[in-house]
């Protein structure tokens, strides 16, 4: 575990963002005290989340999640702030997150931090390794996917992003096409193991400059290849699950050469890629980004995969690093939907 600071501060994290509930209960030494998380399965009938639904769940679950994270591991005076995510995301989520911080640091007269979802999945590898800034960054999650330098907490340089869909949305949209559920990342991964990857997809902007991304192309040829397949039985789904994977390797590495020599041009120091957002939990793409930054002599890290995906631990741990930097915020603070990191 990496120590940030040698005064063990405790924070307590709560994300609302998308369709996770979490609260976590979070170490500055590196120890996770306690996370308590209820995924919405109610949005699987309608193949993604609907925002009302979402807001609706959170209002109902995060008062008792908060009780279950505290009790037994913490009294509320022995946390030392209170970490919520604030954007960007669902409105309605955000709202109910932000309400009850509020009312928590309010009440128990507790110092707020308005955490950056993204922010929080780009710090939360540094509880882990020892992560140097500046370092380059890659987020690839349901709702963003783009290149920065990270220069410090709360500092940021985007280098390029999709103009269309992120990959996440990519997974998820492909996986319904399939009827493989929703979310479908783990369902493609899955299948892709017993895949022949025989189907032509498309690389979008591949060897052209830049850092931007673009795969809304491959949905449209994945919906043709099924239009076109008389029957659509179990193989042709891991066929076309394979397919998919080896194309969006194809653009990642690709992307990531250019990323890496933009980077090098701007600071030929930084050696290290941090890799994050939901999509990095894949196995497969991990293995190809790894090769890929060896390389070109960059050392890439990871979160867990478990950390992967949203959750509070991540928002405890950005709210423990903004704490140490002094990115206190005051209560008059709101949540928005459309929050980049370089507005910060």
């Amino acid at each position: 575990m990496y120590f940030l600071h040698e005064a063990e501060v405790t924070v307590l994290g709560i994300e609302s963002s998308c369709d996770e509930s979490a609260v976590s209960v979070v170490s500055s030494h590196g120890k996770v005290l306690s996370h308590k998380m209820i995924s919405q399965k109610e949005h699987q009938d309608y193949g993604g989340v609907v925002p009302e639904i979402a807001s609706r769940a959170h209002l109902r679950f995060l008062s008792d999640l908060v009780y279950q994270a505290v009790s037994n591991v913490v009294d509320f005076e022995n946390i030392d702030a209170v970490a919520v995510t604030s954007g960007p995301g669902l409105i309605g989520g955000l709202i109910v997150g932000v309400m009850i911080a509020k009312a928590i640091a309010s009440v128990m007269q507790k110092p707020i931090i308005a955490i950056n979802h993204l922010e929080a999945h780009a710090l939360v590898v540094r509880m882990f390794d020892k992560v140097n800034f500046p370092f380059l960054l890659l987020i690839i999650s349901g709702g963003h996917c783009q290149f920065l330098i990270a220069y410090n907490v709360g500092k940021y340089k985007k280098l390029g992003s999709s103009i269309d869909d992120s990959l996440g949305e990519a997974f998820d949209k492909i996986a319904k096409m399939l009827n493989l559920g929703y979310p479908g990342g783990s369902s493609i991964e899955e299948k892709s193991i017993n895949g022949n990857s025989r189907f032509v997809l498309p690389r979008a902007l591949l060897n052209r400059a830049g850092c931007d991304f673009s795969f809304s192309g491959i949905k449209t040829a994945v919906k043709n290849i099924i239009h076109k397949e008389k029957v659509i039985d179990d193989q042709v789904i891991c066929d076309i699950s394979a397919s998919f994977q080896e194309c969006v390797s194809d653009i990642l590495v690709n992307r990531i050469c250019n990323a890496i020599k933009v980077t090098n041009d701007i600071n030929f120091n930084i050696k290290q890629m941090v890799v994050t957002g939901g999509v990095a939990a894949n196995n497969f793409l991990r293995s190809k980004i790894l090769s890929c930054a060896r390389d070109h002599n960059f050392e890439v890290l990871f979160p867990p995969q478990n950390l992967c995906t949203d959750n509070a631990i991540m928002v405890g741990w950005a709210g423990i690093e903004n704490f140490f930097v002094g990115n206190i915020s005051d209560l008059n603070f709101v949540p928005k939907s459309r929050w980049e990191l370089e507005d910060m």
